[in-house]
């Protein structure tokens, strides 16, 4: 443990902030998001390596009884635990006759089509081939290789987090009208935080970018957007940080948390294509994790409350997507009709 680990541990982390600033009255941050800079970034991003893995859900989600059903890129696919836990994936078409088999039920770790009894252990059974599966213990995982069109890679690129023992984790599932790229896009862009959130971020400055350039001069590393910015709790308390912003992959943008409370807390927002919906517009899935962790001894106290503190932090993901799956959702509209201005 570092000496700065022990001294923050008896530091209060909470601010009071002096008489706050009308809305209209924030510093315009729309000369420094220079289109190019997040354009730059989301270009990188996309051009990244995925290794053809997609989120399907949380983790939490599948449990031993029953299968879930996911539609990714196009693909119905479905996934339970076997009899050992592990996870299991593939085709949700039973391939006899075509039943779904996300209806089916799982029975001593072996999924039963509930049309005509088809059961399925995990491995090859008449036609019916897996697919590869990864469960992170936050997120699970499965590998498209015809979807996803790379060079396969073994697991999936999962960003340095916190153990799950030592974090209180949620994860958050939204759907919003638009296309991965809106979703990054939308992430690769923090000078938007206290104008289009002003309910939960306050004092925000992009102190460094991937240019190297940003409010403040300070970095943002070879490729990352570096962040100052004041968590809102309740009137003029706030909870000031220093937070990084990477895409590791060209569907995953994180949120690191390098300085201040919970320092080493990760915020990971993945976006997975679902395909067309029945208006011929794409849908894409927002998964977010969160894995906040604390030095602090009073954490255990958190860790041990977290079925009770998770819907609270779903909840606060949710209003924060609400305004940010507009704003994806606004991009590709644009897009999709000639007008983006970028």
């Amino acid at each position: 443990m570092t000496g700065d680990d022990r001294a923050g541990r008896g530091r209060v982390p909470l601010r009071l902030r002096g008489a706050p600033v009308p809305w209209e009255r924030q510093r315009p941050t729309w000369r420094d998001a220079k289109p190019g800079i997040i354009a730059g970034a989301l270009e990188r991003a996309l051009a990244r390596p995925s290794g053809n893995w997609y989120v399907l859900g949380a983790s939490r989600a599948l449990t031993a009884g029953r299968p879930i059903g996911r539609t990714v890129a196009g693909n119905e696919v479905v996934a339970w635990r076997d009899a050992a836990g592990r996870l299991r994936a593939g085709p949700g078409a039973c391939p006899h006759l075509g039943a779904p088999l996300r209806d089916g039920r799982v029975r001593c770790g072996t999924l039963v089509c509930h049309w005509h009894g088809l059961a399925l252990d995990g491995g090859p059974v008449a036609g019916w081939e897996p697919l590869p599966a990864h469960d992170d213990g936050v997120l699970a995982w499965v590998r498209l290789d015809r979807a996803g069109g790379e060079a396969p890679l073994e697991r999936p690129v999962v960003p340095p987090r916190p153990r799950v023992r030592d974090a209180v984790d949620a994860v958050y599932e939204g759907v919003g009208v638009c296309e991965p790229e809106d979703v990054v896009a939308n992430r690769l862009d923090p000078w938007h935080g206290a104008w289009l959130h002003p309910y939960s971020f306050v004092d925000l400055t992009v102190s460094g970018t991937p240019s190297g350039g940003g409010g403040g001069g300070g970095g943002g590393g070879a490729d990352g957007f570096a962040v100052e910015v004041s968590f809102k709790l309740a009137g003029r308390i706030v909870v000031p940080v220093r937070a990084l912003f990477t895409a590791p992959e060209p569907r995953t943008v994180v949120m690191h948390i390098t300085e201040g409370e919970g320092r080493g807390s990760v915020v990971e927002s993945h976006a997975t294509p679902l395909g067309p919906g029945r208006d011929g517009r794409p849908r894409t899935a927002v998964t977010e994790a969160v894995l906040a962790a604390s030095g602090r001894r009073g954490f255990a106290v958190a860790r041990a409350a977290a079925p009770l503190l998770r819907p609270l932090m779903r909840a606060s993901a949710g209003r924060l997507w609400r305004d940010d799956l507009a704003y994806a959702e606004r991009r590709w509209e644009l897009r999709s009709s000639g007008r983006f201005p970028g």
